[in-house]
């Protein structure tokens, strides 16, 4: 192998930066350029770069214990599962060590549920087209994206994959081996694409009415990103399990399945575990974000914030009609799509973005995510929307 030859496996397309220094809202790269944060590592950086809080948690912890097998109590994981089913509909959780292994549970969870019923012929879950659930077997599956399931075959069963928003797609998908309907309350890489009050409404009823599970992918909505804990709460709904990570670790590896009593009654000893999931330095570091997003008034910071934000982007899309076509999300979960018919390209329009000062990422349908850290004020605002304008001048 050449000197120059880097050893590690080459599945990223990664921009020629090195970043080596975080400190709130911003990153430093290896030269010393300092960079204003809008995607906070794809939603997960939720309290910023080196919260101090986080950083005196993780220090405290590692003195003590960093890893013990969960045979034990983990003293972290029952104050963590307290505060999580304290700010949801769940009764208990598991910890894993991320949101694929959360929903890989989570799936495992609604076959067994109906096993332990009875019913072990109710085995396939409806998914909606767009979506993206990991990079597992299963929840590329899940997905159904050509892009990501290309070469992995035979492709895992259990999944029938509808169209996104269309309740009587759903309805008429459901059969007798149907066991759950799974969706994410925004699709995130799919494009910022909301999933309205009505139809998850329309979702918790159907699933009723056939008893089958609702299984929500909360990885990136979740943990405060909307503006409420948890995404679906703004339908006044309740899932009967959800998966949860990102944002939950504020940038230590995370994941977690939120469940009531009832859907989880089949996960009993032996049937599911994890080796590092749950672990003493995962629970000090989620706890320490709990207690930053627990905070009075946190949750409508957000709302009043991401308001004045969506607005200043949609002002930018009446500026530049030509660059910009329209804005999508809810919260800090947002998009502003890029005209694909004056040939401007999300990922250029992030490499630009980039080059200028502003983190972005790239989604389905041309559109550029922001997911700034929860913790963004308007001098942030207003530094993004200037870096935004400057990008899209360049273009004319």
């Amino acid at each position: 192998m050449s000197k120059n030859k880097s050893a590690i496996m080459d599945v990223y397309a990664r921009f020629e930066e090195t970043m080596v220094k975080g400190d709130g809202m911003y990153l430093f790269d290896a030269n010393g350029k300092k960079y204003l944060d809008f995607y906070a590592g794809i939603a997960v950086n939720s309290i910023g770069h080196c919260h101090p809080h986080l950083i005196k948690a993780i220090q405290d912890q590692v003195e003590n214990l960093m890893h013990i097998s969960n045979i034990y109590h983990i003293e972290g994981q029952e104050k963590l599962a307290q505060r999580l089913t304290k700010s949801s509909f769940a009764d208990v959780v598991f910890f894993a060590n991320s949101g694929v292994e959360a929903m890989e549970g989570m799936i495992k969870l609604a076959r067994r549920y109906h096993f332990i019923n009875g019913n072990p012929e109710k085995w396939r879950v409806i998914t909606v087209k767009g979506a993206f659930h990991g990079r597992s077997l299963a929840t590329m599956a899940a997905a159904n994206n050509p892009k990501y399931i290309e070469g992995f075959g035979p492709i895992v069963d259990g999944f029938d994959n509808v169209a996104f928003g269309d309740i009587d797609k759903i309805r008429n998908a459901i059969n007798d081996k149907t066991a759950a309907i799974l969706i994410e309350p925004i699709l995130g890489e799919g494009g910022i694409n909301v999933a309205g009050n009505d139809y998850l409404k329309a979702l918790r009823k159907i699933a009723d009415e056939f008893g089958l599970l609702l299984l929500l992918d909360e990885i990136q909505t979740g943990a405060g990103r909307t503006g409420k804990m948890w995404a679906h709460q703004w339908a006044d709904i309740k899932p009967d399990a959800i998966a949860a990570a990102k944002g939950l670790g504020g940038g230590f590896p995370i994941g977690a399945i939120l469940a009531t009593n009832k859907a989880a009654k089949g996960m009993t000893h032996g049937v599911h575990g994890t080796t590092f999931g749950g672990n003493p330095l995962a629970m000090a570091a989620s706890n320490a974000v709990m207690d930053i997003i627990e905070g009075k008034g946190f949750f409508d910071e957000i709302c009043k914030n991401s308001t004045i934000l969506l607005q200043k982007l949609d002002g930018l899309v009446n500026q530049y009609p030509d660059i910009f076509e329209l804005t999508r999300g809810r919260g800090l979960m947002l998009g502003i799509k890029c005209r694909l018919d004056n040939d401007i390209n999300n990922i250029d329009m992030v490499k630009c973005l980039k080059d200028n000062g502003l983190l972005t990422v790239a989604a389905a349908d041309n559109m550029v995510r922001i997911l700034p850290p929860l913790i963004m004020k308007n001098q942030h605002i207003d530094e993004a929307i200037a870096i935004i304008a400057k990008t899209a001048k360049q273009w004319h």
